[in-house]
């Protein structure tokens, strides 16, 4: 139902000029795929059963000509929730994703502490701030198809490329192109780790859900915590540009978060 009503919010006549490049048709789960990703997302885990992360570290932040560094938690709830909350010399950022009557939610605040709703269609991918979440929210999905796209090399290192969306039930040809586009993440595994170098997906402007801008969340300085595996370094680019590094400096699992820690 929720993507029926976004496919009718847009029109008919939005569906017919998606680009060529857009069009996906019906398909099934690549069972080497699936596979990859379940041996990454147990690389990631280890031993250890997470039901929630808390990051906290130091982070850059840029924005056009605004270059700032401050503090960053981000916290996340399995299937639930994540927010990140940054406090810089310009004031407190914070962004929060939950998920309310089974359909996602989120908003936005600056400095001046206004709250903004994120569009729908700009919540229909993971935020991916923390990569085993990310996989196993992909990998639990009831309508997932997951493609393996091959080798490759990625910002100068091999990779093993991987594409999941989502396919929605009843919707085919062009009715289904749209929410297929808007769910695809692409993962890029080190072929030797199995752990994620990259997800790749994109935004949106509020008021256009077909115009793509390039989101990429690379991962490296990977270590050990209680078992699994952590990203110590992520980075977001925006259209190919750096807008936030982040350094992590401690990570505690398990501290009983609950969704009143995401509410909007």
């Amino acid at each position: 139902m929720r993507f029926a009503c976004l496919l009718l919010s847009f029109g008919l006549c939005a569906l017919l000029v998606i680009p060529s490049a857009v069009q996906q048709t019906a398909s099934s789960s690549s069972t080497q795929a699936s596979q990859l990703l379940q041996q990454s997302l147990a690389a990631l885990q280890g031993n250890t059963s997470l039901s929630d992360v808390t990051l906290s570290g130091t982070a850059r932040r840029i924005a056009g000509s605004d270059d700032e560094t401050g503090s960053v938690v981000v916290k996340a709830l399995t299937g639930t929730g994540t927010r990140i909350d940054l406090s810089l010399p310009s004031g407190t950022r914070s962004e929060l994703r939950n998920i309310s009557s089974g359909a996602p939610v989120g908003s936005w605040s600056g400095p001046d502490g206004v709250s903004h709703p994120i569009s729908y269609h700009n919540l229909l991918t993971d935020s991916g701030w923390f990569p085993a979440f990310t996989l196993s929210s992909l990998l639990s999905a009831p309508n997932a198809v997951i493609s393996y796209i091959g080798a490759e090399t990625k910002n100068g290192i091999s990779v093993i490329h991987v594409r999941a969306y989502q396919q929605p039930a009843g919707l085919t040809g062009d009715a289904a192109a749209l929410p297929q586009h808007l769910t695809q993440t692409d993962i890029f595994l080190d072929p030797n780790s199995n752990l994620p170098v990259a997800l790749a997906f994109n935004t949106h402007p509020d008021n256009n859900a077909l115009l793509d801008i390039p989101i990429e969340i690379r991962f490296t300085d990977y270590r050990s915590v209680s078992g699994a595996q952590v990203p110590y370094h992520v980075q977001k680019y925006l259209n190919n540009s750096l807008i936030l590094d982040f350094q992590v400096q401690t990570v505690t699992f398990n501290t009983g978060l609950t969704t009143s820690s995401f509410s909007l």
